[in-house]
Formats: C-alpha cells, sequence, structure tokens
C-alpha cells in the first residue's frame, strides 16, 4: 500500500518483533508518533486522523491476529503485547517514542508506558481506561463490542457500530458510511480478536497507574457508551502528570468520526 497521506506517503512493511511479523505503516518526518488502535482495528482505519497530523512522522501496525499481521501461536497477555511494541521499536531503531493509545490501544499503551518507560517520551490516552476496577458501560454495547461481527458484513456494521460508537456515529449516518471500507477491507482473524479480548480480561493500571511519570493527555467524549466518563476522570487523579480533555457530544470513535475536533489539542500537548 502506497497513498498520499498528509505531508508524505504511507511506506509500507513487515516488520518481525519478537518472533511475530507485523504489518506496519510509516509516514512523514520528524519525531515519532506510535499510534495503537482498537480492538480488531486494522491500520487503514487511522485514516481521517492521522492525515490531520502534521510535523512528526506517524507509525502505526496491525496488532498480532488483526489486518495484516500474524497471530501468535498461542494468546498473549498485555504486558507480553507491550514486550512486542517495545522490540517492535527497537527493531525501527526508535529509542522514544510519543504513544497515542484508543481504546484498547490504550491499554497497551499503558502498559508500554509502565514496562518500558524509557520508551514513552509522553502518551496520549483516548477513549481508553483503567482496567478492572472499571465503571462498566452499558450491557448492550459491551455484549456488542466481544463480537467481531461488526467487521464481515456491511449489514451488520451498520446494526452494531452506531450503538458502540455513539457521539458523531450515531447522529450523522453520513460519517458512518465514511468508516465502512477500512472496516470491512480487512477483518481481524476469529482467533485473533478473541485473543485480544484474552489480553484485556482481568486487565488493570491501577496498582502502578500512579507511577507512570510520563506527561499524559487523557482525551474522552461524554456520549461513549464503552467508556463512562468517570473512569477517564478516575485516570485523570490517580496519574501525576495528567490533564483530562472532554469531547462534548464524543463518542467512543471521536479519533475517527470528529478528529478535528481534538487534533489541536493533541499538537499543543505534543509540543509543549
Amino acid at each position: 500500500m502506497s497513498r498520499a497521506a498528509g505531508a508524505g506517503r504511507w511506506r509500507t512493511s513487515s516488520v518481525t518483533a519478537r518472533g511475530l511479523k507485523l504489518r506496519i505503516a510509516r509516514r512523514g518526518s520528524g519525531p515519532p508518533l506510535l499510534l495503537l488502535t482498537g480492538i480488531g482495528a486494522n491500520l487503514e482505519m487511522w485514516r481521517p486522523f492521522e492525515r490531520l497530523v502534521r510535523g512528526r512522522e506517524v507509525i502505526t501496525v496491525d496488532a498480532p491476529g488483526t489486518g495484516m499481521s500474524e497471530r501468535p501461536r498461542l494468546p498473549l497477555r498485555m504486558r507480553d503485547l507491550a514486550r512486542i511494541i517495545e522490540d517492535l521499536l527497537g527493531v525501527l531503531d526508535i529509542e522514544q517514542a510519543d504513544v497515542l493509545g484508543y481504546s484498547f490501544g490504550g491499554l497497551l499503551a499503558q502498559e508500554l508506558a509502565h514496562r518500558a518507560p524509557v520508551r514513552v517520551r509522553r502518551l496520549i490516552l483516548c477513549a481508553t481506561a483503567q482496567g478492572l476496577p472499571l465503571i462498566p458501560p452499558r450491557p448492550g454495547p459491551a455484549l456488542l463490542l466481544a463480537t467481531p461481527a461488526r467487521y464481515y458484513h456491511p449489514k451488520l456494521f451498520e446494526l452494531i457500530v452506531p450503538r458502540i460508537a455513539g457521539g458523531r456515529t450515531r447522529r450523522e449516518p453520513s460519517r458512518l458510511a465514511e468508516q465502512a471500507t477500512a472496516r470491512l477491507a480487512r477483518p481481524p482473524q476469529l482467533l485473533g480478536y478473541g485473543y485480544q479480548l484474552y489480553a484485556a480480561s482481568g486487565w488493570t493500571s491501577l496498582p502502578w497507574l500512579c507511577r507512570l511519570r510520563q506527561p499524559t493527555l487523557i482525551i474522552a467524549g461524554d456520549d461513549d457508551p464503552i467508556i463512562p466518563l468517570v473512569n477517564p476522570r478516575l485516570m485523570a487523579r490517580l496519574m501525576p502528570d495528567a490533564r483530562l480533555r472532554v469531547v462534548e457530544g464524543g463518542g467512543h470513535l471521536f479519533l475517527i468520526d470528529e478528529p478535528e475536533s481534538v487534533i489541536g489539542d493533541i499538537h499543543e500537548f505534543l509540543d509543549d
């Protein structure tokens, strides 16, 4: 894949990290910004957000078992996934990066910052939480999130995603249609999706969240059916150098359906 994107073109390649072949894409130049995405997602889904990023090298990766990355033989815990990402940065000869984690990727970003603090300069956590104990979402959206069906059929996508996403995706059908191609093009492997659910199950950052020293920007929507706002508020209170930005009317997919609402905050934070 090679296509125009912002201030450059995607450079896509296959990289081996801890024995797994991972598909990555890089675009632009400048300080590295690593994007870690949500459960089951592929790197093409970053397009609405990453095209707005300026002055940085944007690096995206298909998580193990998603997109075009290899699935591990056995399921891994979050700490093992963090080690894979740490090794990936080493293979790419990146000593330190800013890391943006989105939803499931936010759990992984926290784990990476905890286990490899010298690798993470600044941390951006979007539509994510601290794990258990968690103020849970409503049962309906939670059950729908547990299945990858929305990645496999357009009708299921149209039925499920607004209920999971809330926010602008639910309010404006045109925003939903704009997301369909990237999501349906490369669905996750069924086992790969199950492995990600396994990695997240029982995970928590609460015992060490107060010891994360990286400057952190937490961004959350107040219309997110998956992550009730009380969870990001708790994270912001516990972390020693964190600030919280609440997107009014923002759902779980605010980085995808209204990235222009937060890109200024992200640039300001990274350039601070």
